[in-house]
């Protein structure tokens, strides 16, 4: 069992009015099993249960452990997954509770909590079933709280990062998400920020956000890149992409940009 007495989690916003605005939960519409993906159930605390899927593209290759953004599910990086395959990466893809396949509700300190279960049974996961590739981080906006959660805490286990759309400071974005901060305070929010987590990773390190992103700006991601103290760090700015369509305005420098990284911890 992983002990996390340790952990300090920002318990102060696990009420509804941040949960409301900050979680928007949806369920995976039952479907056949996806080709050449396994799905797993993976037991957390108060015996909740979070869905993952696992594309695989060979045992020695780089496994990437993605934590998707708000309103996302697992299912909807069914198409993603077998194109990181191809290039030679696997894709280890999670939700958070009340999502997709996962039991429960969704709060702060649920997603920071979760990371740590899910990181641990991941990483046995994979060290069962043969697979002794590097272990890259990656986290789509909301989710690059609890990747970043990890990579503070797990450096020595953790080859690389890669942070998409991910915010610096909590405080605007729960602000611009409906979020009364005068309520909750400016304190409790900093607890949820992401900037104090990346000064404590040092390995490879790419930061990718959009030019145009009107929920977490450009400038976020400048300040991640900048906190950062890793040697060999990437800032990759997508001209005239926005929150949502990132993939879509600069899909080919968004996948060179992963597979460069994924080549470089490869070595």
């Amino acid at each position: 069992m992983i002990d996390l007495t340790h952990i300090r989690y920002p318990e102060e916003l696990d009420t509804p009015q941040v949960s409301m605005y900050l979680f928007h939960p949806r369920k995976e519409i039952t479907s056949e099993p996806i080709p050449d993906a396994t799905d797993l159930m993976i037991p957390v605390s108060d015996g909740e249960k979070i869905g993952a899927r696992i594309f695989t593209a060979g045992t020695s290759k780089a496994n990437i452990l993605f934590f998707h953004g708000n309103g996302e599910i697992v299912s909807d990086y069914d198409e993603l997954g077998p194109l990181y395959n191809r290039m030679g990466i696997n894709f280890l893809a999670v939700d958070y509770r009340g999502y997709g396949r996962s039991t429960g509700t969704p709060t702060v300190t649920a997603m920071i909590k979760d990371a740590h279960h899910i990181f641990d049974f991941l990483v046995q996961w994979l060290s069962d079933n043969g697979h002794a590739g590097p272990l890259i981080l990656m986290g789509r906006s909301l989710g690059s709280a609890p990747v970043l959660e990890l990579a503070a805490h797990y450096g020595d286990k953790i080859d690389g990062l890669i942070i998409e759309s991910g915010f610096a400071y909590a405080e605007p974005l729960l602000r611009l998400i409906g979020v009364d901060t005068s309520t909750v305070g400016i304190a409790t929010a900093k607890k949820l920020d992401n900037i104090e987590k990346i000064k404590n990773f040092t390995k490879p390190t790419l930061v990718i956000h959009a030019q145009r992103d009107h929920i977490i700006p450009f400038s976020d991601g400048e300040a991640l890149y900048e906190a950062s103290p890793a040697a060999e760090k990437t800032l990759l700015q997508i001209p005239g992409a926005n929150h949502n369509d990132i993939l879509h305005r600069g899909f080919s420098e968004y996948m060179a940009a992963v597979k460069t990284l994924a080549d470089r911890v490869e070595k």
